[in-house]
């Protein structure tokens, strides 16, 4: 995209411009000095005629003016009485106005006085003065020096006084002070006041631009020059139009240029580009002549090659200019696109398209040659797509309006949009990603497309199912990681998370979250057979930081972590929570155990659930099995037991249908094993494997072998002790060698 930029300076600048103000100025200021020439011959030229001891002299006055005088060394009259023929002839125009110091002349020349034409035979030499000062006597004579004359060397120049045309088929000549140049055939038609040079018009100025034209025509009112089929040329830089059109002021200088049809600006150095349009206006300064304003309009296209080949298309592109033809601002307007190629580098084996469409663009340069930034005027779009485009995402950004800045190397380099900013990635084989924004940044590495992407206010980010909000959020393609924080919140699938600051990997669906997180999995459907997690009630998940892996639906909570459901609660270290099992797997610390609350089947005194708190090092629960896993450690606690084992495995009631089923779910029973101790107020009991079932309030010790120590009665050992906790009652079982059965009733 920049490098059409300064290549558009260079060619209005150099080719396009220079050569062919030049042109038009010589060709002015030579059609106005022989329009002044053919104009004031007089009708009669035998008016006034003396001979005098140097020759032949003729001239007219008028009000004590002097318009014409014509001077020559030998006057010869042919015997038929029409025809005169001048010898060594000067002939030299005042003009009415005393305004010019003219002069025609030649060798030889002839006269027909029937006829009234004059006719040079010979070569003809034309010197083209202004006289600004007027008159300054009655009769002044030609300074010796004119200093700064166009002039013309022509042959075969044929005037008709009584038609005022005048016309030659041969080549002319003409010089000027930085410039030269010729055309064959000058036609003067006094009717339409035009000077026309009828073919191969050409100029050459200071040996740096050539420019030709097929045509051209030159009128005095109003004051234009009109080129046909101009074609310039200055080192490697073009310019082409059907026609272009001159504007003078009275000075004779250049007001402005305008070049219609076909136009196009070509540079075919490294990089090449060029530029076409319908039209091409220039405006120059009054006083300097420098280029103040260049504007291309009607279907305008720009093409640059090179390593970021670049095309463009507006209806209008103005360019600015200041100093000595300093180009500062360039604006494109109506319908704008502008198109970047990237090719692979070094940094990037990947290939893009990066299209920019506003209603215009404004350019501003630094030095005149290195784009420095550019604004967008009404809502722009930026679209960024692969080449060939199966082989990724396409990616569309917007905004109400886009300022852009550019690097030393006049690649992209930031871009900021605002406000109503909005990103839209693209992809056949994915839904659309979207997502939202008060204001857009983004960061380019030349080379290589763009580096990041942040947005700011009310940001908010739409995948799939997957919604997200943020204050501000952060985004590197290269690893596609969106980073969001201020209060951030995701919703996914039924989960909603929020945290300080949250991560979400695009290409892989995995998403992080760091500190006071907190998920809640809603729109969950009741499970009867389930238990601990099987009601339709949210299930609460905080912790420190969370992982959630793609569309595995399992996320990974650290630190403090704290899941629940109803009464049902789960706190450890490290939680890994299966949303759609339904199943938790925690792992505790020597210095952070995990701690379990369930319901017991069985109503204290006063009809109220009891509460059993179990901690361990590892749990394990899968809710289609309504069987939780304790290890490491095991500790249960009721309002008046406690229960240690080295595991346990605690059932629960199924949760049914019905009301019931968004309740807490109840305790069933409880298997342990493994150095098992049951402490209660007033007893103490062991053994290796305990099976407790909820309804009968009833525990049942073997191995070990099992006792129980009783602070009144002492301790009773046998091969399986059976306790009743609802009315303190225990059974003793005895082995095959001692069948005795003891059942003992401990007073209160």
């Amino acid at each position: 995209m920049p490098p059409s930029i300064s290549h558009l300076r260079r060619w209005f600048a150099g080719a396009a411009i220079a050569a062919i103000l030049i042109v038009a100025s010589m060709y002015f200021y030579a059609r106005h000095r022989a329009q002044s020439v053919l104009q004031q011959i007089p009708e009669k030229i035998g008016v006034n005629v003396q001979q005098t001891a140097t020759g032949f002299s003729v001239s007219k006055s008028e009000q004590g003016r002097t318009i014409f005088k014509i001077e020559a060394s030998k006057a010869v009259q042919f015997k038929q009485g029409s025809v005169v023929d001048l010898h060594n002839v000067a002939i030299t125009l005042f003009g009415r106005d005393s305004s010019r110091y003219d002069r025609i002349y030649g060798d030889e020349f002839e006269f027909n006085q029937q006829t009234g034409i004059i006719t040079a035979k010979g070569a003809v030499q034309i010197d083209l003065e202004a006289n600004p000062q007027g008159i300054v006597s009655p009769d002044q004579s030609v300074p010796q020096d004119l200093k700064h004359p166009i002039h013309l060397q022509t042959s075969g120049l044929v005037f008709n006084q009584k038609t005022g045309d005048a016309y030659t088929k041969e080549r002319v000549d003409y010089n000027l002070t930085q410039a030269s140049g010729s055309a064959v055939g000058v036609r003067y038609l006094a009717s339409g006041n035009a000077l026309i040079l009828e073919s191969q018009v050409a100029l050459q100025v200071e040996n740096t631009t050539k420019v030709i034209a097929s045509h051209a025509t030159i009128t005095g009112t109003p004051k234009v020059i009109v080129l046909d089929h101009p074609h310039a040329t200055n080192g490697e830089r073009q310019f082409d139009s059907d026609q272009a059109t001159l504007y003078l002021r009275e000075d004779n200088t250049i007001s402005n240029t305008v070049a219609t049809g076909n136009v196009r600006l070509q540079n075919s150095g490294q990089p090449d580009a060029q530029a076409f349009s319908d039209q091409l206006d220039l405006v120059l300064a009054s006083k300097s002549n420098a280029l103040q304003i260049a504007t291309l309009t009607g279907n305008v296209r720009m093409e640059t090659g090179g390593l970021q080949p670049m095309q463009g298309w507006a209806q209008q592109i103005t360019l600015h200019f200041t100093g000595n033809q300093v180009l500062s601002t360039v604006k494109a307007e109506e319908n704008v696109r502008l198109i970047q190629h990237q090719v692979s580098t070094e940094q990037s084996t990947s290939k893009q398209d990066m299209e920019l469409t506003a209603s215009a663009v404004d350019f501003t340069l630094a030095n005149g040659r290195q784009l420095d930034h550019a604004e967008t005027s009404g809502r722009a779009q930026i679209a960024i797509r692969p080449i060939p485009a199966t082989n990724g995402q396409e990616t569309l950004i917007t905004a109400a309006k886009f300022t852009a800045h550019f690097g030393q190397d006049g690649q992209l380099s930031t871009l900021h949009g605002a406000p109503e900013a909005k990103i839209v990635s693209k992809n056949s084989a994915q839904p659309d990603r979207v997502s939202t924004s008060d204001t857009l940044d983004a960061a380019f590495q030349p080379g290589a497309g763009i580096q990041s992407i942040v947005q700011e206010g009310h940001f908010a980010y739409a995948d799939g199912e997957t919604r997200a909000w943020a204050e501000q959020a952060h985004y590197t393609p290269a690893d596609q990681i969106l980073t969001l924080t201020g209060s951030p919140r995701v919703i996914d699938q039924g989960m909603t998370t929020t945290a300080r600051k949250m991560r979400m990997n695009r290409a892989t669906g995995d998403a992080f979250a760091d500190g006071d997180v907190k998920s809640t999995y809603s729109d969950l459907k009741s499970k009867p057979n389930g238990a601990l997690l099987a009601s339709s009630s949210p299930i609460h998940v905080t912790a420190r930081s969370m992982t959630a892996h793609g569309n595995s639906h399992i996320a990974l909570y650290s630190g403090n972590v704290h899941l629940w459901q109803d009464a049902n609660a789960v706190d450890a270290p490290y939680v890994e929570f299966d949303r759609n099992r339904r199943s938790v797997i925690a792992t505790g610390t020597p210095e952070q155990r995990i701690s379990t609350v369930l319901i017991q089947a069985q109503t204290d005194s006063h009809g109220n659930s009891t509460p059993v708190a179990i901690t361990s090092l590892r749990l394990n629960y899968q809710d289609s099995e309504r069987c939780a896993h304790f290890e490491g450690g095991v500790v249960a606690k009721s309002t008046d037991l406690t229960i240690t084992a080295a595991q346990m495995d605690a059932y629960m009631e199924p949760r049914g249908t019905g009301a019931a089923s968004d309740q807490a779910s109840k305790l069933d029973k409880i298997l342990a094993t493994g150095e098992v101790v049951i402490t209660q107020p007033n007893r103490h009991a062991t053994g290796d494997r305990l099976v407790y079932t909820s309804a009968e309030d009833k525990f049942v010790l073997t191995g070990g072998p099992p006792s129980i120590f009783d602070a009144e009665h002492g301790k009773i050992t046998g091969v399986s002790l059976t306790l009743f906790r609802h009315d303190d009652r225990v059974l003793v079982e005895g082995s095959d060698s001692s069948p005795t059965i003891t059942q003992t009733r401990v007073a209160r």
